[in-house]
């Protein structure tokens, strides 16, 4: 037995020896010394059911209160004293609240903020307060630092805040100290969250007049002589500060980079965040809708920083959405389209109860190239750090010393009021039960905090237990300091009900993986000693970093004021930039790490020049709207898809506009023509003199029109060499089979006039989604495929799709299905969104390629005028694809394909170990088709493991079926239910099942006979679903370029609206590499929800259109001066010979992409040798290029 024992004391000891520690060590309280608990009791007054913001938690403020260069601790305390911790070094604390005279003199103390007020040197202390009547027992605090007692050693505090104009009795929340003025010294931006009695979720007109008591207040700091220091003057309503909300965050940030400061808020409840824009003459503007599509909605603490070192300002604001699916049940209530339509209508912007990570994308170009404020693409789904359950600080900081900055989350609440049996039963409970007793009912959320890698690629890892981080808690503040001055940053979280915590990094206690930083303290001028507001930027091998100097981030709470840098292994910073905030610019050069550096003001350094209206004259396109005469948006009646089918993941009616372009008045230059919602039709615009636009009407009206245009085809049907018009009808506004579906086709005069041919066409009546023409039979005209899109009412049933050959003779002109003939696996292939006629196997005959929901990109291949599907690689990645576009991009002779898709910024992400999936059949017997989609979560916080669940809350499930009530009498219920056990086996009998695993945007390689890799875009192409993609060698580099809009608007409202996308340009290197272009860059900017693009010739340059629905049609004009060769209409591809010894093939379709039509031509450019142009009757051309 000893001999045993002794064998597993080694063992032990050898696992334990090559155990990975956590970078965090969690140091006790009785090692540390701090013991601060923000303790609540509820009783039959105090209670979360009378002031729900009971549990919102407390702060925590650093700074050197003594100058001994160690860092100290301040928390507040809500029914506590606040307390005071001296840092002794080694991790150990002294509390010295009571000497210092610092323990908030009984307030409910909320945001602490660090600040030397007067500038003698001192770190001084200023709290919010918040909750208690009569205000005078709320006015915020601020403690003066009196300097170090010689006896004591301790540093001791005068409170002073009515004497310097600070004693603010608001119910505040946070302090943020800047510079609005730029005068030099700091003024004050109080947040207020004063919970009035109204219901704080309710739609209503907005506040904007500044009467409202959750008013937020800017106080300007002026200076008396008399007093020798600074006396804050209340100048809101002058200022511009004058709009309600419920504050919970706040941060200061230059975010135009303007060299004013802005002042960015999160907001609770259904209040709208405020961006408040400095308009540099005292006054601000909020123009948060201006720069953000959406937000969360019950927004709390937040954190400004550039995740993806751009040099550009990122934003994480955090929510409360569980990432498990028992929680996110238990809190998801009914969300209606309503919703949505309120929004507008009260003027609230789109908000989802989700975190939100805004990423820069740096400033939009307007009209006449200038360049705007920068715009946001919201990715929190993305980067992985959307859902991290009742979260309150967020803080963005490098942990590892990597160079990027990692994300911390401070989570948890003792009381859970979104609970929906809660809810329930509060609500048939309140008048006869006792507070105490339903307070017994409520369910607490205590969970770890969050902690989350920086992969470098706008993604995060969550290394929340192999970090350390992994402790259950009820956590608020929460702050970073390097307490024991070994290089790496520790953190301290004030607890609620709970003591503190307090995480030491043990990342440079190894000595042999030391990674490299560089601290920076600022030493400012007599207005501003600690240098808030400068601009530090680190430049190192073509790299940089950024870092605005303002402590008050994330959650009530002032971090560290020294700038911390991890810069992994680089040893020696190539440059250190200060811009100081009256804009005077420092350099300091070859900087060695590993160190704390002290930058002092230099008054005699050059002012940072910043940019005023300057213009883009850079950028490959420029937006020609303007000048093009075209103002046109695109409507449609708002038909809401989801009172048919109550569980649908997104409308079907909703996508228009359809745009084609060519010459329809037979004048050599290319038209468009834009497709019609319903109730309009479809009308064009005949370009002019010097590539202008005018309206012409083609379609004569005929009563009302209860159809969409979902697809729109101009080719030459009768051979008289005029484009006719094929428009293809869709939508899912009319019943299935209803006459509305039956499509249209107009005869072209050769002048651009119309003519209705009913006799063309045999009756279909199925809700479609494109047409395409080719001569896929070489009987020399051009036949149609026409794709069937959805059965309206039961999505997603397969419909039918259909080929139809073109039998005319003699003028007359004919169409015949001979779908069942040529192509049966046509009938019932799916719902298809898109196709292209193009040779996949480069035999000579044009194959059908097809792009579709709920089935992998699919190929049909034309054996000499006969179609059968082709088994490729590419069976094993089904998706959403939305379009599909036929390009060379390797150079390789063949074409490949660029293929659309929903991307993976949203809450469904499918996978192949993870599919999302569909279940549909009538269930319960009503007449209605039912369908239940479903996705994998973890399954609960006790149950970590990932299981496939219904995608709905209970109350839209109980709508579709109201049946399953009695299945599912309460949440929990429902909440506890997997897929395998939401319906029993006889209702699973005969149920259409269906499944994804790919959502990404990709590009698809042509390998040879039939064999195809796929490739996923750039990040940036995954970022919304992207609809229309135009393939070029836009800058003539000789290698194919890709342009694409996207965005899905009319998502479900549990889903909210995918809107990330402002119009993309990859520029490709020719061998399937990609690197995304800036808006300035590219000079695209389409953000709105767009479904279409098209290239054609603008007055001999090359010109795209981009259409938006519910927005307007945009136009982009190339600024290379390209020559655009035209074709004629039985030219089928080139072979584009470049100066490189490459040959790349280019084919000329008639419809390549969702909903779009581009004119027809071969774009010269300087790296092309010569071009080989083929027609349908194998004859060819060559072009030589000079």
């Amino acid at each position: 037995m000893k001999y045993t024992f002794m064998i597993v004391l080694v063992a032990l000891a050898i696992i334990s020896c090559n155990r990975t520690h956590p970078l965090f060590k969690n140091i006790s309280p009785d090692q540390s010394g701090i013991h601060f608990n923000n303790l609540i009791k509820e009783n039959d007054t105090l209670n979360v059911l009378r002031y729900e913001y009971l549990y919102n938690g407390g702060g925590v403020g650093i700074g050197d209160f003594n100058n001994d260069s160690l860092p100290d601790i301040y928390f507040t305390g809500n029914l506590v004293p606040n307390k005071l911790y001296l840092n002794k070094g080694n991790m150990q604390f002294e509390d010295i609240t009571d000497k210092a005279g610092v323990n908030g003199m009984g307030r409910w103390s909320k945001g602490v903020s660090i600040i030397d007020i007067n500038n003698d040197g001192l770190m001084d202390i200023y709290v919010s307060a918040a909750v208690l009547l009569p205000v005078e027992e709320r006015k915020n605090l601020l403690y003066i630092n009196q300097g170090v007692d010689k006896t004591t050693g301790i540093p001791t505090f005068k409170e002073e805040a009515k004497e310097y104009g600070l004693a603010d009795n608001s119910s505040t929340q946070m302090t943020a100290f800047f510079d609005y003025d730029n005068d030099g010294d700091l003024d004050a931006y109080i947040l207020v969250n004063e919970l009035d009695g109204t219901y704080p979720n309710e739609f209503r007109p907005i506040h904007t007049d500044g009467s409202w008591p959750n008013t937020d207040k800017l106080l300007r700091n002026d200076w008396n002589d008399s007093l020798k220091h600074p006396v804050f003057t209340d100048v809101s309503k002058q200022a511009g500060i004058l709009i309600e909300g419920y504050g919970l965050g706040v941060n200061i940030v230059d975010i135009n980079n303007d060299g004013w400061k802005d002042i960015y808020v999160s907001n609770d409840y259904l209040s709208n965040n405020h961006l408040y824009i400095n308009n540099k003459n005292g006054t601000f503007t909020d123009q948060c809708a201006d720069y953000f599509k959406h937000t969360s909605k019950n927004a709390m603490g937040n954190d400004i920083a550039d995740i993806n070192n751009d040099g550009l300002a990122d934003i994480i604001e955090l929510d409360m959405a569980p990432r498990d699916n028992y929680r996110q049940k238990m809190m998801l209530n009914d969300i209606t389209y309503q919703t949505y339509q309120n929004s507008a209508q009260f003027g609230y912007i789109h908000q989802y109860v989700r975190n939100t990570l805004q990423l820069n994308r740096g400033p939009k170009i307007m009209d006449n190239d200038s360049i705007g404020h920068p715009v946001f693409s919201e990715v929190g789904y993305y980067a992985g750090v959307a859902q991290t359950d009742w979260s309150w600080a967020p803080l963005l900081v490098d942990v590892d010393n990597d160079g990027y900055r990692d994300l911390m989350i401070s989570n948890g609440l003792p009381n859970d009021m979104s609970d929906m049996d809660f809810i329930a039963y509060r609500n048939n409970a309140m008048a006869r039960t006792p507070a105490m007793e339903m307070l017994k009912q409520l369910p607490s959320v205590k969970i770890p905090n969050n902690i989350f890698h920086n992969n470098g690629d706008i993604t995060f890892t969550d290394k929340t237990k192999e970090w350390g981080w992994d402790t259950p808690t009820f956590s608020a503040g929460m702050a970073y300091a390097d307490f024991d001055r070994d290089g790496d940053l520790d953190v301290v979280i004030n607890n609620t009900n709970m003591e503190a915590t307090l995480l030491e990094n043990t990342l440079n206690d190894n000595k042999d993986k030391k990674s490299n930083y560089l601290r920076v303290q600022l030493q400012g001028d007599s207005l501003n000693k600690n240098g808030i507001g400068a601009i530090i930027k680190l430049f190192y091998q073509n790299r940089q970093q950024v870092y605005d100097n303002t402590p008050y981030r994330g959650y009530m709470s002032s971090v560290e004021n020294i700038a911390h840098f991890g810069m992994g292994d680089v040893t020696t910073i190539d440059s250190v930039v200060v811009i100081w905030p009256n804009a005077k610019k420092q350099v300091i050069k070859n900087v060695a790490c590993n160190q704390n550096i002290t930058i002092k003001y230099d008054i005699n350094s050059a002012a940072e020049n910043y940019p005023v209206n300057f213009l883009a004259t850079n950028s490959w396109f420029t937006d020609f709207t303007k000048q093009s005469g075209i103002d046109f948006i695109f409507r449609e009646y708002d038909f809401i898809d989801f009172n048919i089918q109550k569980l649908l993941p997104h409308k079907l009616s909703q996508y228009g506009p359809v745009l084609a372009a060519g010459d329809i008045n037979g004048d050599g230059k290319d038209d468009v023509v834009v497709g019609g919602g319903s109730p309009y039709y479809a009308t064009a615009f005949l370009q002019g003199d010097a590539g202008k636009f005018s309206l012409k009407k083609i379609i004569d009206s005929i009563g009302e029109k209860y159809q969409d245009d979902a697809g729109i085809c101009l080719f030459d049907a009768d051979g008289d060499n005029d484009l006719d018009i094929y428009i293809a009808s869709g939508g899912s506004e009319n019943e299935p089979g209803s006459k509305d579906y039956a499509d249209h086709f107009y005869i072209n005069d050769g002048k651009g006039n119309f003519k209705e041919d009913v006799a063309a066409l045999i009756p279909n009546y199925t809700a479609k989604s494109c047409v395409k023409a080719a001569d896929y039979d070489h009987d020399g005209d051009l036949d149609l495929f026409v794709g069937g899109r959805v059965l309206p009412g039961s999505y997603p049933k397969a419909v039918s799709s259909f080929i139809l050959r073109n039998d005319s003779k003699n003028g007359v002109i004919k169409f015949t299905d001979v779908t069942k003939e040529i192509a049966p696996a046509l009938t019932d292939i799916g719902l298809i969104s898109d196709a292209v006629w193009s040779d996949a196997d480069n035999d000579g005959w044009v194959d059908l390629v097809l792009a579709g929901e709920w089935m992998p990109v699919t190929i049909l291949k034309n054996q000499q005028g006969k179609f059968s599907p082709v088994t490729t690689s590419l069976k094993t990645d089904t998706g959403w694809w939305n379009s599909i576009t036929a390009a060379d991009i390797d150079n390789d002779g063949d074409m490949d394909y660029i293929v659309g898709n929903y991307g993976t910024n949203g809450f469904i992400q499918p996978s192949e170990k993870y599919p999302a999936k569909v279940i549909a059949k009538d269930f319960d017997n009503n007449g209605s088709f039912d369908a239940v989609f479903s996705t994998w979560l973890p399954t609960s916080l006790s149950n970590p493991q990932w299981n496939e669940f219904p995608i709905a809350g209970r109350d839209d499930f109980i709508k579709e079926m109201t049946a399953m009530k009695e299945k599912f009498p309460n949440y929990a219920s429902y909440a506890k239910t997997d897929m395998k056990n939401i319906f029993t086996e006889a209702q699973m009998k005969d149920a259409l099942q269906l499944s994804v695993n790919n959502f990404h945007t990709c590009w698809i390689e042509n390998k040879g006979n039939m064999q195809f890799v796929i490739h996923a875009l750039p990040a940036e192409a995954q970022f919304a679903p992207v609809y229309s993609i135009q393939a070029n060698d836009f800058n003539g580099d000789g290698n194919m370029d890709i342009a694409l809009v996207g965005n899905e608007f009319s998502m479900a409202p549990y889903l909210g609206r995918y809107d990330a996308l402002n119009g993309l340009i990859l520029k490709g290197d020719g061998k399937g590499n990609f690197s995304p272009l800036s808006i300035l860059e590219s000079g695209m900017y389409i953000p709105g929800n767009a479904k279409s693009l098209i290239q054609l010739n603008n007055n001999s340059r090359l010109c795209m259109f981009a259409g938006q629905n519910g927005g307007r049609i945009k136009i982009l004009s190339g600024r290379n001066d390209f020559q655009l060769f035209p074709l004629d209409n039985n030219d089928i591809y080139a072979l584009i010979h470049l100066k490189n010894g490459q040959t790349r093939k280019e084919e000329f379709n008639y419809g390549s992409s969702f909903l779009s039509q581009s004119s027809r031509f071969v774009l010269l450019n300087p790296a092309i040798a010569s071009v080989e142009i083929i027609n349908n009757k194998n004859q060819k051309r060559t072009i030589k290029i000079r």
